[in-house]
């Protein structure tokens, strides 16, 4: 298979920012699919975010300041509210009547949710509004909760090899061979997977009593593991025994056709479980640059522009993730309703 789909996925939500990040009366700035991004706080705690460059010379609006309810720009002190609307041009005399509305910068839709900041990223210059099945992810059974750990790594690639690595089945053997994580003893692994909104599932299964994941110590019984995937590029890992529940939302977000940023977010029900965060943090930073290094050194390859040869069953996610991206952008082409070309199968593999 050729590796020739490199394109961002628009008009679809991405995670931008763990909440507490972002404090009242602050703003940061990022970069999302290359496009520059001032997130802002307002001083009631409602989150905003427009186009990081101001219309009249072009500078960063982020280099200017922040009241907690508008913007203003270092340059000239042209002001922006919440909307991306220029409310003030200072250097305007009475008599010079112009419409301001000509010079708003581009305002971006934001929703925040159980500690979690998601931009929607529309097509460039087309209408902002989301589209009216497209839902945030949401972790099951934690109502508005925020994450007790939340870990945010930049990997040096493109999305798409980041996505592929985070669904990848056969590469922790090899990848994650540590001692308190992977044997690197091989074993037969058969998943039942189903077609789930913008995305598939892997059906819930018990972890094995002998698996070296570190789920075993939840306590409470047995552990039940349920994996959905969903583009952009999500991943919800759901761990649940009689009495607890722990679950990881994984979210990768590009940058730029060459970094992306991989956000992964803990949340738990264990009491034990938050005297040892620090540890958890530490396994789990570990983890992450472990993903990190190896991808770091796809890209040596990669330069090459070599044929990518997926193979069944253990690449057969990847393959959907593809049908997925190109079915999502043909659908929003086509002004139709997204078809999930997933259908339920029984895949087996060695990992």
């Amino acid at each position: 298979m050729k590796d020739n789909q490199n394109f961002f996925l628009r008009n679809i939500w991405y995670y931008a920012l763990p909440s507490d990040r972002l404090k009242p009366g602050k703003m940061i700035a990022r970069t999302f699919l290359g496009e520059p991004v001032l997130l802002c706080r307002t001083r009631e705690g409602k989150v905003f975010a427009v186009r990081d460059i101001c219309p009249h010379r072009g500078i960063p609006l982020s280099c200017g300041r922040f009241d907690g309810q508008e913007v203003e720009c270092c340059y000239h002190g042209w002001r922006f509210d919440h909307g991306g609307r220029c409310t003030v041009i200072p250097s305007l005399v009475e008599g010079q009547d112009i419409d301001l509305n000509r010079y708003n910068v581009e305002s971006y839709e934001v929703r925040e949710t159980q500690g979690n900041i998601w931009i929607y990223m529309p097509e460039p210059g087309k209408s902002q509004g989301s589209p009216s099945d497209m839902e945030i992810p949401v972790i099951p059974g934690f109502g508005d909760r925020p994450p007790q750990l939340v870990e945010v790594m930049r990997f040096p690639c493109f999305i798409d090899h980041a996505v592929l690595g985070l669904m990848d089945p056969a590469h922790s053997p090899y990848v994650h061979r540590v001692w308190w994580w992977r044997s690197g003893q091989l074993h037969d692994e058969i998943k039942q997977f189903d077609p789930s909104p913008y995305g598939f599932t892997m059906r819930k299964h018990q972890l094995p009593a002998n698996t070296g994941s570190a789920y075993k110590f939840i306590g409470g019984g047995t552990p039940e593991t349920e994996i959905s995937f969903r583009i952009p590029g999500v991943r919800i890992e759901n761990t649940t025994t009689a009495k607890h529940q722990v679950c990881n939302l994984t979210a990768i977000t590009p940058i730029s056709e060459t970094e992306c940023e991989v956000n992964f977010a803990f949340y738990w029900t264990v009491p034990w479980a938050g005297f040892a965060k620090p540890l958890i943090r530490l396994f789990t930073r570990a983890f992450l640059d472990q993903d990190r290094r190896v991808v770091e050194k796809q890209q040596i390859g990669l330069k090459y522009d070599p044929v990518l040869r997926l193979i069944k069953d253990s690449d057969v996610q990847a393959q959907w993730y593809y049908q997925l991206k190109r079915e999502y952008a043909r659908s929003l082409a086509e002004n139709r309703p997204f078809a999930n070309p997933v259908k339920s199968q029984l895949l087996h593999w060695r990992a």
